[in-house]
């Protein structure tokens, strides 16, 4: 069946830095963007960055611009956020998706992506 689980959140202090990775599975991997999604308690589901099917083209949040790389090795199954110079308010379960429509990048909102993994909990905090 089709999956997408993340792993490699946890607790880090301020300036930290964090990697996530998402494994994907019962699906062509190679013919979705993938995005890369948070939700703080309280809060709406946001966008933080999404990567097109090759990894060419890749889009961040003004959050985290600067401080996030997203990447994908297809091959391997796997689409990764490398987290950087962590803030408090970087705090919050980290999803991430496929792409509702196959072959093209559409916006990186949580309404163009589907099929939502368990989540990782990044928690940054002194």
């Amino acid at each position: 069946q089709l999956q997408l689980v993340e792993s490699g959140g946890g607790l880090v202090q301020p300036g930290g830095s964090l990697r996530l990775s998402c494994a994907a599975s019962g699906f062509t991997l190679d013919r979705y963007a993938i995005g890369w999604f948070r939700q703080a308690p309280g809060k709406e589901r946001e966008g933080v960055s999404c990567i097109s099917i090759r990894g060419a083209t890749t889009k961040y949040a003004d959050f985290v611009k600067g401080r996030y790389t997203i990447s994908r090795d297809n091959a391997k199954g796997t689409v990764y956020l490398q987290m950087n110079s962590l803030k408090p308010e970087d705090t919050a379960v980290y999803y991430c998706a496929k792409a509702r429509r196959p072959l093209v990048f559409d916006s990186c909102t949580p309404e163009a992506y589907e099929y939502w993994g368990q989540g990782t909990q990044v928690t940054v905090s002194s």
